[in-house]
């Protein structure tokens, strides 16, 4: 048989969720999309520790914001990827306030706050303050390279995995 987990992405508009789901699943980068309206499911099998593993993506609209937690979205969520874009440093704000509800309201499962596009922007030191982060606190991808990505989604569902959720 084998093991499932919901992962939500999670994060403000147009900081690539959907472009993150889809170079992962589908191993594409589409520069043009519309944006998601309610939430889109994706799902790939991974091979974790030895075992499969079928992550079920749970791609958020990004209007949700933190009522995404009052929702049936979330319920059974084994764990979150919280996005933040290179190019709009006020976007690493918002992805720290959801990662802290997200653990509020899910204790012990694991978060992973990334910066998405690093191809195209440099996040500098000081877009970190006053986030309650610190830049080792984030991991670093690219949705249109690919940089980090499958490290990104293996290692969250090796941590479901770890933790038995």
């Amino acid at each position: 048989m084998i093991r499932s987990a919901k992962i939500m992405l999670l994060g403000s508009i147009g900081v690539g969720k959907t472009s993150l789901a889809r170079r992962f699943v589908f191993d594409k980068f589409e520069g043009e999309y519309k944006s998601t309206i309610g939430v889109d499911i994706h799902t790939h099998d991974v091979s974790v520790e030895g075992a499969p593993m079928r992550l079920i993506l749970w791609d958020t609209d990004g209007d949700f914001g933190s009522r995404i937690f009052a929702t049936a979205y979330v319920r059974g969520a084994a764990g979150a990827v919280i996005v933040s874009d290179a190019t709009r440093p006020a976007t690493l704000t918002r992805a720290a306030e959801l990662a802290r509800a997200f653990s509020e309201h899910f204790p012990g499962r694991p978060v992973r706050i990334v910066v998405n596009k690093i191809d195209a922007a440099t996040l500098e030191p000081e877009a970190f303050a006053g986030t309650g982060l610190a830049a080792t606190d984030v991991l670093r991808v690219s949705a249109r390279t690919g940089e980090g990505v499958p490290k990104l989604f293996e290692g969250i569902g090796a941590e479901v995995l770890r933790r038995n959720l």
